[in-house]
């Protein structure tokens, strides 16, 4: 991928009050597949990507919420793209960051290490790569135990694995997430799954 080139489209994740309805529908639709589901999300593909679609069941969230009274808690949660490898997401921060532009929210998510970030309307977008070299590996760990301890992921400081590899350490060093504590506090009620 040249520095040019953009990502490529990952996935999607809607908020929703309809979770069932939303994951039938979908699965419709798209002949799509749960890859893994809690009643607080849920993960669907209908390719070998390790999941197209997301679901975050705002009834389990926020059972008590007005959606009237939060216009656009309902909807699009963030769009992801996938970049070829963690140097090459660290390079993009890198880039960003030199423009001001910084994540507010950096995350190993055990399948995929994160950057997110939000455009000047507040839409948020996410920077991924992979932690695994292939799809049916991406695959196995999101149906498997590691991914059902903690599907949302251990926080990372950007800085301080730059400053590991600057000491010797290798990007790839990161990938594999080694603990599953803490769960990230993901904006309020997402820690409880």
């Amino acid at each position: 991928m040249s520095k040019n080139q953009p990502p490529r489209l990952a996935h999607v994740v809607y908020r929703t009050r309809k979770f069932e309805e939303m994951i039938a529908w979908y699965k419709e639709v798209f002949h799509a597949r749960v890859q893994h589901q809690n009643p607080v999300i849920a993960f669907l593909t209908y390719d070998d990507e390790h999941h197209r679609l997301a679901f975050i069941n705002l009834a389990a969230v926020q059972p008590d919420g007005d959606d009237k009274e939060q216009p656009g808690l309902v909807g699009v949660e963030h769009i992801a793209y996938s970049c070829p490898s963690l140097e090459n997401l660290f390079e993009n921060y890198s880039r960003l960051k030199a423009k001001a532009v910084l994540p507010y929210w950096c995350i190993h998510h055990g399948l995929t290490i994160s950057m997110y970030y939000a455009d000047p309307d507040g839409n948020q977008l996410e920077f991924q790569v992979d932690c695994f070299a292939s799809a049916e590996e991406s695959n196995a760990y999101i149906r498997g135990p590691d991914f059902g301890l903690n599907p949302v992921g251990v926080e990372f400081e950007p800085e301080n694995w730059i400053s590991q590899v600057a000491k010797g350490a290798l990007f790839s060093d990161f990938l594999v997430r080694k603990v599953h504590e803490p769960v990230s506090p993901i904006r309020g009620a997402m820690a409880a799954i």
